[in-house]
């Protein structure tokens, strides 16, 4: 009985190790797949810069920082990136809010981790002070296998420095990485998992800084899961709908900063 024991014992030892090694090879082989696909490029980069809304009407200086989502990789008109979509919304204004002159730039750079916003948010305080700075940040670190914790906290530091300066901060944490199409299951469901740990270091870290917290993930997941309409050619960066998504999602917090008292 205690050789057959040890017999069954050694044949669940060396399943377990193939289906692990079976398991790891597979992973590779989509991680490979994955760099290996064509992804869409920046078509309009520093020119997304624009405004709208009445000219008579209370004007906002809306920034937005961050990855390929700050400045529309995916999409080739102004109006259909986040921002634009963003702009429109507060131009248009409610029975609550009112029209809003808005001024919309990006300083953002495709392929950005949050350690590449000290130097987007120094650019973001050259000349006029924004009022508003929407920062989306977080797919990057997470795929790269970035520390939640340490790329939260640089986050955060961004977000202190501008409402240091006086700016009201809306963050998109990190979307939610198991929607995309661009990667095949399982790595796909790995993916989730890391997005969704990065997007909660952030939101700790954001409202630890003062700063207004969106769960894009939470808020707009389900959407992107269920609609393969709402990412671009690429299965990896939203298209117009997909950014119309997150701009409602944003919208509120956004059009609740605006509405403070403008200088």
């Amino acid at each position: 009985m205690a050789g057959l024991n040890a017999r069954i014992g050694r044949a669940a030892a060396t399943g377990l190790l193939a289906g692990a090694v079976s398991g790891v090879a597979l992973l590779a082989g989509e991680v490979l797949a994955a760099k290996a696909r064509r992804y869409a490029k920046p078509t309009m980069g520093l020119a997304l810069r624009t405004s709208m809304g009445r000219l008579s009407a209370p004007s906002v200086r809306l920034v937005l920082l961050g990855d390929s989502a700050a400045i529309g990789v995916g999409v080739e008109w102004l109006s259909e990136t986040v921002g634009g979509q963003l702009a429109r919304l507060l131009a248009e204004g409610g029975a609550d809010t009112g029209e809003r002159h808005v001024l919309l730039s990006s300083v953002g750079v495709a392929g950005s981790r949050s350690a590449d916003l000290g130097t987007q948010v120094a650019r973001a305080l050259l000349g006029e002070r924004p009022d508003v700075a929407v920062v989306l940040i977080g797919a990057h670190d997470a795929t790269s296998l970035r520390s939640p914790e340490e790329s939260a906290e640089l986050l955060g530091q961004a977000v202190r420095r501008l409402r240091d300066a006086g700016v009201r901060v809306v963050v998109g944490t990190c979307p939610d990485l198991g929607a995309l199409r661009a990667i095949a299951p399982p790595l796909r469901q790995v993916a989730g998992l890391l997005g969704r740990r990065m997007a909660k270091a952030q939101a700790k870290a954001v409202l630890a800084a003062d700063g207004v917290v969106v769960d894009l993930g939470e808020e707009t997941g389900a959407v992107f899961r269920a609609d393969a309409g709402t990412f671009c050619y690429d299965g990896f960066h939203p298209s117009a709908d997909g950014y119309r998504v997150w701009a409602h999602a944003l919208y509120p917090a956004v059009a609740k900063a605006a509405m403070s008292p403008l200088r």
